[in-house]
């Protein structure tokens, strides 16, 4: 079994456009979510969101290139170019032989689709543009990686509801470990915030209104965000051959499906991808110092994962770290865990904790160190990243230092 580190990280998210930017925002326990600046806001209950603010795609594309990608395509491209560069990889010969992309995503081209219903339905237009497919297929941005960057590997997207992108990078990891690749481009992306997906969402009712705050006793709800987060995933010894600097070392990975409801969080199912992820590791819960939690801010969903940890971790629970950066840049469905990873990463290199920010009042069912509202030094060699999505499926990452 090959060793898998991390050469390399790239984002743009509500917090910033790119991984450093990301995390100086967490060290300030900065909150990007806000009022949403989107097309019949005014129809909507829910106004806020970790919305992308700024951003201009003709800076980074042409016009050929934006009438072949969606939002979360141009995200995620803008996300692999920090990351492929960061690692100092170029992809010729055996090695783009050897190379290839797994991505997540719930969404894929919901602005794509967005945009074209309401030319049909609301415009009454007869045509839609000739790439309108191949704009919104959740494959896309994973195809456009891979032509980009000539990677001729195993290369396919993953759509997992909000445990897309942990099941990707799971997914990277196992095909490097088994020597089925020596590189995998791996993360995700989500663009959901247009009328449409906001619309969808609110049906749901369980958005919050204001502010999203994980863990807090006066929660109500989770807030959508926006972006991507791409990593460069690599077998060790080529990593250490070429000098590469190792971010950090991927050392387990479990899924479990709770097989019980479509929409209500399982505390055994979580437990059991808990402690898979940490046997796959062959670590001890005492090992573990932080956890970058699936942390919501539904009422379901944090009371069920603090459960979960507890029964995973028995007495250590007390001493952990667990905290939620969807405060910050809001829920990324099927990119979320992606854009989490990068705490988990700052965790080990930088002995930075992320905050839970919005933290207001104790929940005697939440009652773990949930790191609320400050940054905190602290070291930790080894650390986990939950990831429970809609229909039951769990996924876990396990790092360590590098």
């Amino acid at each position: 079994m090959r060793r898998v580190v991390i050469s390399g990280q790239g984002s743009i998210n509500a917090l910033a456009a790119s991984a450093e930017g990301t995390f100086e925002a967490f060290r300030e326990g900065r909150c990007g979510i806000g009022p949403l600046d989107i097309r019949d806001v005014d129809r909507l209950a829910i106004q806020i969101g970790g919305q992308v603010h700024g951003y201009d795609p003709h800076k980074e594309f042409n016009r050929q290139e934006i009438a072949l990608y969606d939002r979360f395509t141009q995200f995620t491209l803008h996300a692999a170019r920090e990351a492929i560069a960061q690692s100092g990889l170029t992809f010729q010969g055996e090695l783009a032989a050897q190379s290839g992309v797994i991505l997540g995503t719930s969404g894929g081209g919901l602005n794509t689709q967005d945009e074209n219903y309401r030319a049909v339905y609301e415009d009454g237009k007869n045509r839609v543009h000739p790439f309108v497919v191949p704009k919104l297929m959740n494959n896309a941005a994973a195809s456009h990686v891979s032509m980009q960057y000539n990677l001729k590997g195993p290369s396919f997207t993953v759509a997992t509801a909000c445990a897309s992108s942990n099941h990707a990078m799971g997914q990277a990891f196992n095909f490097i470990r088994s020597g089925m690749a020596k590189v995998m481009v791996t993360g995700g992306s989500e663009s959901m915030l247009c009328f449409g997906g906001v619309k969808a969402w609110e049906g749901l009712r369980v958005m919050s209104k204001d502010a999203c705050r994980p863990f807090s006793a006066n929660r109500n709800g989770m807030v959508q965000g926006e972006g991507a987060a791409v990593f460069i995933m690599e077998d060790f010894e080529h990593a250490k051959a070429r000098g590469a600097e190792i971010l950090a070392e991927v050392i387990g990975f479990a899924m479990t499906s709770d097989a019980s409801d479509i929409v209500m969080p399982s505390r055994q199912g979580a437990a059991r991808a808990i402690s898979g992820a940490m046997k796959d590791a062959k670590v001890n819960p005492s090992d573990v110092g932080y956890i970058n939690a699936h942390g919501t801010g539904t009422a379901a969903n944090d009371k069920t994962e603090c459960a979960a940890v507890s029964d995973a971790f028995g007495a250590h629970a007390d001493n952990l770290m667990i905290s939620s950066t969807k405060s910050m840049h809001g829920h990324v469905i099927g990119g979320t865990g992606a854009i989490e990873l990068l705490a988990c990463i700052m965790a080990l290199k930088d002995g930075v904790i992320a905050p839970t920010v919005g933290y207001e009042e104790p929940d005697p069912e939440c009652a773990l160190d949930v790191v609320p509202n400050e940054a905190r030094d602290a070291a930790v060699d080894v650390v986990l990243s939950n990831a429970f999505a809609f229909g039951g499926l769990n996924a876990v990452l396990a790092l360590r230092k590098a």
